[in-house]
């Protein structure tokens, strides 16, 4: 059996969100989440008697789904540093989280495990940082490694983007499976104030094969005059990117739609659009 790739220390992740805690958290992002959450559950028409909040760092998604009259009981279910999840087969009406699941190292693994703990027909939602999340951040410390130092370090996390993810809902056995993207633009006074926020989100890079000794000054100086002359704004501003990727899928139950089987059409497609259909390797007449 091959070993899955170790690509997050899962135990300075930890510590991270705990010093996050302690310097007094950013959770604007957190709490766009949550209500974002919050509004797309309003449209589902059904209610959940028990839910679980998979590994969201902060009480936000919970505080306002307590606030929604179709879901019952809603609890924490936290994710170990092996990743296993201490939910029972076939328990929940209701998974979400948010905001976690980009710091897994086998994310197909966890959603199985989700997917496992969802009653027939139960609903799995959760938002992640997609792969063009602090992509300036990325692009100016890349660019002043390379001048400064002659190479680079991994620094800023490699998130999945939305066609790998809806890919990974699907072979984790979810029905009916959307992934769909979502960007917040944050502008700050310079990449100082960015940073800061990233530690107090706990945010910070916790990458296994992090860079283990301290930038050099010239580098970190270096990244900031980049920041400032590719992505600033006329005011002077510097813009820092977001990507949310929403996840959504269904245990599967008889009740749901299904595709229809090739072959098993009633109707030409040609009959439906009134056009002429036309051998394999024909060519349309010109006109």
């Amino acid at each position: 059996m091959t070993a899955r790739p170790t690509i997050f220390d899962r135990a300075l992740l930890r510590a991270r969100q705990r010093r996050a805690v302690a310097l007094g958290p950013a959770t604007f992002l957190a709490e766009r989440v949550a209500q974002d959450m919050a509004e797309r559950l309003s449209a589902v028409l059904r209610e959940f008697a028990k839910a679980a909040d998979v590994g969201t760092p902060t009480d936000a998604v919970r505080t306002a789904l307590q606030a929604s009259e179709k879901i019952g009981e809603i609890a924490a279910a936290s994710i170990g540093d092996d990743e296993a999840l201490s939910l029972r087969d076939a328990s929940l009406d209701l998974a979400v989280s948010g905001l976690a699941l980009q710091f897994v190292n086998d994310l197909p693994g966890v959603l199985a495990q989700i997917r496992r703990a969802l009653k027939p027909d139960g609903l799995f939602l959760a938002a992640l940082l997609g792969g063009d999340t602090l992509t300036e951040l990325r692009q100016a410390f890349t660019l002043a490694e390379a001048e400064c130092e002659g190479g680079m370090s991994p620094r800023v996390a490699p998130f999945a983007d939305v066609r790998e993810l809806g890919a990974l809902l699907q072979r984790a056995g979810f029905a009916l499976p959307v992934a769909d993207s979502d960007r917040l633009t944050v502008r700050y006074n310079e990449p100082f104030a960015l940073m800061d926020d990233l530690r107090r989100m706990g945010a910070t890079n916790v990458m296994h094969e992090r860079r283990r000794t301290p930038m050099r000054r010239a580098t970190l100086s270096r990244m900031m005059e980049i920041y400032a002359e590719r992505f600033a704004e006329d005011d002077g501003r510097i813009r820092a990117t977001f990507e949310i990727i929403w996840l959504s899928g269904w245990a599967p139950h008889p009740s749901q739609q299904q595709p229809l089987k090739p072959g098993s059409a009633q109707r030409r497609l040609a009959d439906a659009l009134n056009v002429t259909e036309m051998p394999a390797g024909d060519k349309t007449p010109r006109g």
